[in-house]
């Protein structure tokens, strides 16, 4: 038995062709069948494109046009927490926050905690990608110190591996004094893979707002390492939603599939 985690951003249904995209974001979230699920730029559809089956909490403040974020589960979610990320006068979007809910996953995956991480998106705000990686960092470390269990952490997080937050979150530098380590899915299976998830090769990318992106990873499973390290294995990780059908492509991001699997000396 593995747990099965996935986070896209779908593009907001504004933008490219949505009657076209949204039969193919149904089509693979129904096939691949991931437990746990990050979505983000979607609207009050979201349930459309998931299915039957589903707990979802909303991140709590939407966009003008009513577009923000969906976490989803397949088991009850509660308590839920949100970690607003509006960090300085600088980040616009209102819907940037963290939102950590307590998943009731049957044994021996849960309880566990399931966070939806959504930082600042524009290019030059390090400084605020930072401070909202620690903010939600300890958020998150004050509710396993009062509750210990598995923490697994997702999201778009528009940031490179090489950046400072991700560095941060997967435990490769302090940021303010505060350190914490997470497993990156993507780079336990396919450590000499750049794995871009956004990236030109996609026309959505190109006609959008960034027409000279060059290619980045920038979308994220992760799970919470203890001091021996994380109590998940990474069984299997890929970019889902990387190739058009019929030429038509399902957003201007691939999205990420993680496959976990419990390592019983780590519990």
């Amino acid at each position: 038995m593995t747990l099965r985690i996935l986070t896209l951003n779908v593009l907001s249904p504004g933008n490219g062709g949505w009657e076209r995209r949204r039969p193919l974001i149904r089509a693979g979230l129904a096939g691949w069948r991931p437990d746990l699920v990050a979505l983000q730029e979607v609207d009050e559809r979201a349930a459309d494109l998931l299915g039957a089956g589903y707990h979802l909490v909303a991140h709590s403040r939407r966009s003008a046009d009513g577009v923000g974020a969906v976490l989803a589960s397949r088991w009850p979610a509660g308590p839920v927490h949100e970690v607003d990320l509006r960090v300085t006068g600088r980040v616009d979007l209102p819907w940037s926050a963290a939102v950590v809910a307590t998943i009731e996953a049957p044994p021996p995956y849960g309880p566990l905690l399931f966070v939806h991480h959504k930082p600042a998106w524009q290019i030059g705000y390090a400084v605020e990608r930072e401070l909202q990686a620690v903010a939600c960092a300890r958020f998150v470390e004050e509710r396993v110190a009062e509750r210990p269990m598995p923490v697994i952490l997702a999201g778009d997080f528009d940031d490179s591996p090489d950046a400072a937050s991700v560095r941060f979150w997967t435990g490769k530098q302090s940021l303010h004094g505060v350190s914490v380590a997470y497993r990156d899915a993507w780079a336990a299976v396919h450590p000499d893979d750049p794995g871009h998830t956004f990236t030109p090769v996609n026309p959505l990318v190109r006609t959008g707002e960034m027409p000279l992106e060059r290619g980045r990873r920038i979308d994220y499973v992760m799970v919470r390492c203890g001091v021996h390290g994380p109590p998940f294995d990474v069984v299997d990780c890929r970019r889902v939603f990387s190739e058009p059908v019929d030429e038509v492509w399902a957003s201007d991001h691939c999205g990420v599939l993680a496959d976990l699997r419990v390592d019983s000396q780590s519990l």
